[in-house]
């Protein structure tokens, strides 16, 4: 696969040969001295061909072929080897989860004393905010556009649908001081589900507010989002409204799905056939350019994300109610960040394919920016995104909460719950650009798109940045 001058070429016989050789019948045994010879590219190519088999297997039902499978990837994946191995580690666990599921008193006793620690979550989605540029990013444009929207008002009210990071919210307080009419008066309602969390930004914002000498009041509302009471926003007669949503919207539509998903049986991909032949027939040296490549060879499952959701727009019941709520509440400016993926896909390996494609891409971003060897990559890739990926992988209804759509999917929703695109400035395309630059990666993009900005790993959209307003 590899030259010995370090290019890549594809070849006819190598991994795809292999592949053949090992089949994945039930009187298969894994060749552990075949396994151990694979260099690192014929490797990948092999773990893809495993997990396309495995998931075709577990959506069947076909168990044993699953757990043979299984073994043999186990073979192969490791948390802590190159990027294609750390990814099949997760999506592993993931499709084992699924598999356990069968029998849900078995899988109730395996996970009855795991525990979920809230220090834990929050420092690995402080470590996301700190090794990618994505987070930091959008609060970049979402502030900029927050505060071109509040120019010259005097009562500034921020909804915040995700209160877990004080940093977006202390950058504002500085800008707004800066403002040559003079600060306004601001006030932050913050959504959280963990009243310590809301504590803390409650702290922060205060002592940041007092320093600035700025007026300001906050607002906690301990609640899931699809808990809230919109009433309890508390929003007031002559104040001007901004909503902040970052990576929330998509968990709503789990709630639709519990009610309306389709239940068609998976059909089976034969291994033998074309697409997995482009899917294997990939040349590249880490998991998202083998991936990429598969997309430029058009054996994408989903191209057209509408098609692919497992709910028309119009069964979006839950998120329309919610949508249109916030609607009535007449904001100014509402900024929306969501994943640019597709993982609401209404089969299995449909989200999981897509699923590889936008996790290869993150995985690929740690393994070109961070050691391998790192414990706070790891905390990452286990914590953050291997628990994504066994929500896309292993739940249905409305534990499935991990429902990332493309850009396009909520425009649309947007734009039927009234709401009007509002183009993201130049300037605030800018600084995400200087900040995405910081990073000294080459790779981190930032792509405009119809006044909505994408911000992409190579040429990848990962996370998508749109503002709105309400029509009349």
């Amino acid at each position: 696969m590899f030259q010995d001058d370090g290019s890549s070429s594809v070849t006819s016989s190598s991994p795809l040969q292999f592949c053949s050789l090992m089949s994945l019948s039930p009187g298969f045994g894994s060749p552990h001295s075949l396994l151990k010879e694979l260099k690192s590219e014929e490797r990948g190519l092999y773990l893809i061909h495993l997990l396309l088999a495995c998931a075709n297997h577990v959506a069947s039902g076909n168990l044993e072929s699953a757990n043979i499978a299984l073994e043999q990837i186990s073979q192969l994946a490791s948390p802590d080897g190159d990027t294609m191995q750390r990814i099949s580690a997760y999506f592993t666990e993931a499709l084992a989860d699924r598999i356990l599921k069968s029998w849900p008193g078995l899988h109730k006793a395996l996970n009855s004393t795991k525990i979920s620690l809230l220090p834990e979550e929050l420092l690995v989605r402080k470590l996301f905010f700190e090794l990618f540029p994505f987070l930091k990013s959008a609060f970049v444009l979402t502030n900029q556009a927050i505060m071109e929207a509040m120019e010259s008002e005097k009562m500034v009210h921020i909804i915040d649908l995700n209160a877990a990071e004080p940093a977006q919210w202390i950058a504002l307080l500085q800008s707004l001081n800066a403002r040559p009419e003079g600060p306004p008066h601001l006030r932050i309602t913050g959504i959280h589900q963990h009243k310590e969390v809301l504590d803390l930004m409650a702290r922060s914002l205060a002592e940041e507010a007092e320093r600035l000498d700025i007026p300001f009041q906050f607002n906690p509302i301990v609640s899931k989002l699809e808990n809230l009471e919109i009433e309890k926003l508390r929003v007031k007669t002559g104040e001007a409204l901004a909503i902040s949503s970052v990576l929330q919207l998509h968990s709503l539509l789990a709630f639709d799905d519990e009610n309306h998903r389709r239940r068609s049986p998976l059909p089976f991909m034969n291994m033998n056939g074309p697409n997995s032949h482009r899917v294997l027939l990939m040349s590249q040296n880490t998991l998202g350019e083998l991936l990429e490549k598969d997309l430029a060879n058009g054996s994408s499952p989903s191209t057209d994300s509408a098609a692919s959701s497992p709910l028309s727009l119009n069964a979006s019941v839950k998120m329309d109610n919610f949508l249109n709520a916030l609607w009535g509440l007449s904001p100014k400016v509402m900024v929306v960040t969501e994943q640019d993926s597709n993982h609401n896909g209404s089969t299995l390996l449909e989200r999981l394919v897509e699923a590889l494609h936008s996790y290869a891409a993150l995985f690929d971003c740690l393994e070109s920016t961070v050691s391998r060897t790192s414990v706070e990559r790891l905390k990452v890739e286990k914590m953050l995104f291997g628990e994504e990926i066994k929500n896309i992988i292993s739940c249905e209804g409305a534990e499935r909460k991990e429902r990332h759509e493309k850009l396009d999917k909520w425009i649309q929703k947007l734009d039927l719950a009234g709401f009007g695109n509002v183009p993201l400035s130049y300037y605030g395309r800018l600084q995400a650009k200087r900040l995405m630059q910081g990073y000294n990666c080459d790779a981190y993009k930032i792509r405009e798109e119809n006044g909505c900005i994408a911000m992409c790993w190579q040429d990848r959209p990962l996370f998508s940045v749109s503002a709105w307003k309400c029509r009349k």
